[in-house]
């Protein structure tokens, strides 16, 4: 299995701008989130490539707090480089596969001792399953019979929001989401370079005949 993705990525982390700028300034790091019903299990969630996004997080936060999930006064977004390392990738075949099977050895633990499996629930006003209870304990328990060689991170895709457009095989959310359970995956964080709108691309018609 190829669960050890090459190069580095940017990912994005919505947030308040006071918790921004101490974790850009190394005074304090991101906790990572330990929700029942976190969509990719537990640990610090960051969205890929996807800077936009991950701001309108940030503003979904400061207009309807959640439980569980940290105070937004002013909306920021925090930019990070990352390894993912071992990873769980949901756009893989092989880890689908793997994520079924803990599904079938924990519903069957779940029947052994009477109790009742967790489920995904959507949120209000959404038919998006916003409270993923059931992935997430799917999730968690692979990451327990892959011990001690457990994923340093979870990659998946969603599916998000209204359609784009009437009839649309694609949403307003559409998104990949990475989860980092192991923090040495963080290679650092940055504020982005201002666009330097005096630059002016020159176009050189004989770089064609190169």
């Amino acid at each position: 299995m190829y669960s050890r993705k090459s190069g580095l990525l940017i990912g994005f982390h919505g947030c308040d701008k006071e918790t921004c700028d101490k974790v850009i300034n190394g005074k304090t790091q991101l906790a990572p989130s330990q929700n029942e019903y976190d969509w990719l299990g537990n640990g610090i969630y960051f969205w890929e490539n996807n800077d936009r996004r991950a701001y309108q997080f940030s503003q979904e936060l400061m207009a309807n707090p959640r439980p569980g999930k940290p105070i937004v006064i002013n909306p920021a977004i925090i930019r990070a480089v990352i390894d993912l390392g071992n990873c769980l990738d949901l756009l893989d075949s092989e880890y689908l596969a793997l994520v079924k099977d803990s599904y079938k050895t924990l519903e069957f633990s779940y029947k052994a001792f009477g109790i009742t499996m967790p489920s995904n629930k959507k949120g209000k006003e959404t038919n998006d399953l916003l409270l993923r209870n059931l992935d997430c304990a799917v999730i968690e328990n692979l990451h327990k019979d892959m011990l001690p060689n457990s994923f340093d991170s979870v990659r998946g895709v969603f599916w998000e929001g209204d359609d784009l457009y009437p009839k649309a095989g694609f949403k307003e959310k559409n998104h990949i989401q990475i989860c980092i359970r192991n923090p040495n995956c963080i290679k650092g964080y940055f504020l982005p370079q201002k666009l330097n709108t005096s630059y002016k691309k020159v176009y050189d018609p004989f770089q064609l005949l190169v």
